[in-house]
């Protein structure tokens, strides 16, 4: 499906994020953009925009699978919440936000604004924290 950002997998998804996994139904993205330290993608699969769309194993694969996510994030990071997002009008493909918020950091009480502020990291930097979410999010799903 050469419509969408996420099946297409082409320069403009790898300039705004950088693979971390694949797993059995999503593959979690480390967002470039590090103004919430830890922020991922959970991106589904298969190609489908709404979760009603989904078949109940698919459905509870997908929600484990980024409820994993967001406790390594937890566990890496030690945010204060985890904010959890999912819009879709631009980008019609299955996917969540999974937004660390720190008391003392970027719109604490406040929804996530990428529109403000960006925090990009070194390279190697970004390859840490993907070496580390990988492996923690598959020893939490046992893989």
């Amino acid at each position: 499906m050469s419509e969408c950002f996420y099946c297409e997998d082409g320069e403009k998804r790898k300039s705004l994020m950088i693979e971390i996994c694949r797993l059995k139904y999503s593959t979690v993205y480390l967002n470039r953009n590090q103004k919430y330290r830890g922020r991922c993608v959970v991106k589904l699969n298969d190609h489908k925009t709404e979760y009603f769309q989904m078949d109940t194993e698919e459905r509870n694969g997908y929600f484990a699978e980024t409820a994993a996510v967001a406790k390594a994030i937890f566990e890496l990071y030690h945010p204060d919440k985890i904010n959890y997002a999912t819009f879709g009008d631009l980008v019609p493909h299955v996917h969540i936000h999974v937004v660390p918020k720190y008391q003392n950091g970027a719109d604490w009480g406040s929804p996530f604004d990428d529109t403000q502020g960006k925090v990009v990291l070194e390279e190697a930097e970004y390859q840490e924290m993907v070496d580390a979410l990988g492996a923690k999010i598959k020893e939490l799903m046992n893989y």
